[in-house]
Parts: structure tokens; C-alpha cells; sequence
């Protein structure tokens, strides 16, 4: 043979007594030859080991790495080439060059693909009077140990992003969304890289120990409603998890004394804890229909991944806001029933009023205990919310910090359709405005004529259409009390063939005081603080004509 290297190939495949170097070849021959005299143990490694000219092509490789080369001929190839050209993941990112160059070892790692990576370990063999000509490579498959480092990250980052939203995105969201939130989010992150897709989450209640569901996907419906408690017997294993903040794999729901069906033929199942600062504050539970489904590094991912879940259901305030917000949603539930009807009685009181003035004092007065009586109702229901979800049980960032000037403002709805007189009371009630409605004009005259010095309304949100007349005509009676009128008209996309906002601002109708139907609650909560600034500015006259 010519060279060394064509020898090796043929030493490999053939059996010979003896080997002669001619001198052409004895340069770095002792320390190749060192190599192949532990070709046997080689060939025997888990590892791939190639030996590397100075120009990175493949002189000799073990069977492992030509097996991981598909079984093709590799010798004579570059390396980088032999493996399909992988990246270089670094931290060399020119291992063989730096260790030839420097005379030292050196490392990288290489992503063959997105589920194989290799780590090569280069060392230069050394001739006692020559600089190194060549390198032994050592390749160690890693991709069990990038692919979990890789799920650590991704985990970590779905935790963070479960709650991913601004101080004052999380402030306006009513309890509902935030468990939507929470439960879109946990669902997606657990079947996206845990490959799970039954869970169920339970939040423990820390007053009566009861862990009630968040969130149930894949769940019986009778599982997903039991009552648990956090005692280590007889309420399952979700219980026991949560008394002792322990987690626990069952391998076989069979042979299990502690589970308790929540998945339909769940064969298997794990749950971890929820725990923040060390407290318990829920559980975290996935069941499989095969047993044996999961194993210890499995019930370490859910840890992990359950850390950052309730780190995340922290900074919701779930544990707290549930419970505030679902006693205001109560409340706010009571308020939208009786909103329109008591609407009903101020406008019957005020029409029948009106035609007893001058005729029958009596009557008069007992109408005007009516009116405040119905208005009462209002204050009474919006002070039990108050009572019952006292303000340190409010999340921070409440939207209604931020709309403070609206606590207490008084506002007339003055349209036929319901359904806006209803958004009304829903969107700005809950900000503290005081609201009432009316079905057209005769109705919204009448109620700001009989107005109590207390009573009197601070902003007049109109219909340009209404039953009897335009909301331009309305504005021009209403100019008979008050001066200016805090008036708003509202239009249907921009609809207005009687001119009636052009006919209002040349009478006075501030130039932002325009709605466009569907509301949009920004602009609904611009279009009335504008109005309440202007009437700071401008304080307004009433006239009495009672």
C-alpha cells in the first residue's frame, strides 16, 4: 500500500502476520500505530472515535461513529462532511484547528438535527520532535441530555408565560378570564411539552381546607365536582399531596389505596403540590389510561413545571381576587337584574309626579320618597359589594384606579334600544357612576325637571334618533335647565341623516362628545370624562322651574 491510511482500511478487513513501514510513512507511525493496537477496545465503545488528519479528513473511525454515519464508508472524508456538515453549537466553534494549533484538547457540541446532538473532544497526538499531525476524536451522543435541558428551558418559559400580561390587563379582568387564562395557557404548556392531556388543578382554600378545581380537562364530570379536602385519608390522592406536599406517582390506580377515579380507565397518575414560599396553595394532578405511563424523571418535569405554575397563579392574585371578584360579580349580577326596572319605576314616579304638581302636595311627596327610595336600592346593593369584597381583597391595579373621577358621577341614558340602556349600567356602573335610563325625550325632560339638587345629573349620553324627536331637539329643551348641557349623542356608524351632531355643536355639544354604537369602553369612558372635565371648568347653572 502507499500510505498508512490505505493500509488501516485494509488491516481492517484482512488478517496479516506482520506490518512493514517504508520511511515515507514513519512520521506520527508510532502514535498511529498505538491506536490501532487498542482498535479492539475501541471498536467496543458506547463513543464514536475517529482518527483526524491535519486537514480534518477521517483516517480511521470505530464502528460506533461509521453506524452513526448511516454505515458508509467514512474514511478519506472530511468529519464535518461524514455527519452530514451538523452546526456548531460551540463553545469552539474550531475544535480541531484550536487543538492542533494550540497543542491542547478542546470541546464543542454539534446539532445534527433537531433531536441528535453529538459532543467531539479533540486531542493532538504529539511526536516527540514534530508538531501534532493529527487528533484523536472522541464523539459522545448527548441528545438525551440536551433534549432535557431544552425542555427545562421551554418549561421555565411557559411558566413565566402563563401569566404574561400587564399590571392593568390583569386589573380589568373579571375572575372568569383570569381561570380562562390560566387554564388555556397550562393546557397548552402540558400537552405542547409534557405530551399530557388530562390535568386537573385545584386550588387550596386555606380557611376550610378545601381544594377546589381551576382547572379540568379529560376529567369525569362527577371527578372534576367531588369535594376534596387536603387530609391524607380518605379524599384521594390529591388530598394526601396536599396535606403533606409530598408528590406522589401511582404506577398502577389498580393496586393504589389512595386513588380515586377522576380520569374514565385512568390506569396511571402523578401529582405534585403547588406550592409557593414552601405553602401549599394547590395541586397539580395528570392521569394516563396505560399503567406505568409515567416514571421519576417525568414526575420531576410536572415539579418543575408546577413551581412556576403557581408562581404564576401569585401574580394573577387568583387566590385572592377569586374571591373578591366573584362576591362584586354577585353583586354586579343582583344590580344588572333590578338596573332597568327600578329604571321603570323613577320614569313611572317622575310622569305621574309631574301631573299632580300644583294639584296634590300629598301626592307629590310621597312620589318624591318613590324616587328616593328606588335610587336607594342602587346605593344599598353597590355598598353590600363593597362590604362583601372589602378593598384589600381587590387586586392591585384595579381599572377603577385609574377612573377615579367617574366614582359617583351621576349619568342619564336617554335611547329606546334596551340593550344599550342595559350596556350602560354594566360598563360604568363599575366604575362607581350612578346610572339611569330613559325610553325618549319626554322621559329624559322630565327626570332632569325633577331633578333633587342631589340628583341632578352630571353627564346626558343620547340616542341621535329618538322615539319622539331628535337627540339635537332634546339637547335644545334641556338648555331650559341647565346651562351648559353635559350632553353626549350617540350614533350608529356614523348615521345621522337629520344633521343632528352638526345642529348640536353650533349649539354647543363639545366637539369629543360623540359615541359610536357598538360602545367601546375606552372611548365610552373618554367620551364621559371629557364631559366632567369641561363641566369643572365651566360650573353649571340650573334653573329652578319647580
Amino acid at each position: 500500500m502507499d500510505s498508512l491510511e490505505a493500509a488501516i482500511t485494509r488491516l481492517e478487513s484482512e488478517s496479516f502476520d506482520a506490518l512493514y513501514l517504508g520511511p515515507q510513512c514513519l512520521s506520527g507511525a508510532a502514535e498511529q500505530m498505538r491506536v490501532l493496537r487498542n482498535e479492539c477496545v475501541l471498536e467496543g465503545m458506547a463513543d464514536g472515535v475517529a482518527l483526524l488528519d491535519s486537514n480534518n479528513a477521517i483516517t480511521w473511525a470505530n464502528q460506533q461513529l461509521i453506524r452513526w454515519c448511516d454505515d458508509r464508508p467514512i474514511v478519506g472524508l472530511n468529519f464535518y462532511e461524514a455527519l452530514g456538515d451538523p452546526e456548531i453549537l460551540g463553545p469552539d466553534f474550531c475544535p480541531f484547528h484550536t487543538a492542533l494549533a494550540i497543542g491542547k484538547s478542546s470541546c464543542s457540541t454539534l446539532r445534527i438535527s433537531d433531536h441528535r446532538y453529538f459532543q467531539v473532544h479533540a486531542a493532538p497526538i504529539r511526536s516527540s520532535d514534530a508538531f501534532a499531525q493529527h487528533l484523536v476524536v472522541t464523539i459522545s451522543d448527548v441528545s438525551d441530555e440536551m433534549l432535557q435541558k431544552q425542555k427545562l428551558e421551554a418549561l421555565h418559559r411557559a411558566g413565566i408565560e402563563i401569566a404574561d400580561l400587564s399590571p392593568e390587563e390583569i386589573g380589568q379582568m373579571a375572575v372568569q378570564d383570569r381561570i380562562e387564562l390560566v387554564k388555556s395557557n397550562i393546557l397548552h404548556y402540558t400537552q405542547d411539552l409534557l405530551k399530557l392531556d388530562v390535568i386537573e388543578v385545584r386550588m387550596l382554600d386555606q380557611a376550610s381546607g378545601e381544594l377546589r378545581p381551576l382547572v379540568a380537562v379529560g376529567m369525569a364530570d362527577d371527578a372534576s365536582g367531588r369535594a376534596l379536602y387536603a387530609h391524607p385519608q380518605g379524599n384521594g390522592v390529591t388530598g394526601f399531596v396536599a396535606a403533606t406536599a409530598k408528590s406522589y406517582l401511582c404506577e398502577d390506580t389498580t393496586e393504589d389505596p389512595l386513588y380515586i377515579e377522576g380520569f374514565i380507565g385512568a390506569k396511571s397518575s402523578m401529582t405534585v403540590p403547588l406550592l409557593w414560599h414552601d405553602q401549599v396553595i394547590g395541586t397539580f394532578n395528570v392521569e394516563s389510561p396505560e399503567p406505568r405511563a409515567f416514571n421519576e424523571g417525568d414526575l420531576q418535569f410536572l415539579e418543575i413545571f408546577a413551581r412556576d405554575v403557581a408562581n404564576s397563579l401569585n401574580t394573577l392574585e387568583l387566590l385572592v381576587a377569586q374571591q373578591a371578584n366573584a362576591a362584586l360579580e354577585s353583586v354586579e349580577a343582583i344590580h344588572s337584574a333590578v338596573a332597568l326596572p327600578v329604571d321603570e319605576i323613577l320614569n313611572d314616579a317622575v310622569n305621574v309626579m309631574e301631573r299632580y304638581i300644583g294639584h296634590d302636595p300629598e301626592v307629590v311627596d310621597r312620589l318624591r320618597r318613590i324616587l328616593r327610595n328606588a335610587r336607594d336600592i342602587k346605593r344599598v346593593i353597590q355598598k353590600v359589594g363593597q362590604r362583601m369584597a372589602p378593598s384589600q381583597a381587590i387586586p392591585t391595579g384595579n381599572a377603577a384606579d385609574t377612573h377615579r373621577d367617574l366614582m359617583g358621577k351621576r349619568v342619564l341614558v336617554v335611547d329606546a334600544d334596551e340593550a344599550v340602556r342595559n350596556d350602560a349600567h354594566a360598563l360604568l356602573e363599575r366604575y362607581g357612576c350612578v346610572i339611569e335610563t330613559a325610553h325618549d325625550s319626554a322621559e329624559a325632560v322630565s327626570m332632569v325637571r325633577n331633578a333633587a339638587s342631589d340628583d341632578r345629573y352630571d353627564v346626558i349620553i343620547s340616542d341621535i334618533r329618538l322615539p319622539d324627536e331628535s337627540g339635537y331637539r332634546l339637547m335644545v329643551k334641556l338648555q331650559q335647565f341647565l346651562d351648559p348641557v353635559p350632553m353626549v349623542l350617540m350614533t350608529g356608524f356614523g348615521y345621522d341623516p337629520g344633521h343632528s351632531i352638526v345642529k348640536a355643536r353650533q349649539a354647543g355639544l363639545h366637539p369629543k362628545a360623540v359615541l359610536y354604537k357598538p360602545f367601546r369602553l375606552d372611548q365610552l369612558l373618554e367620551t364621559v370624562e371629557t364631559i366632567l372635565q369641561v363641566r369643572r371648568q365651566q360650573p353649571q347653572a340650573q334653573a329652578s322651574s319647580q
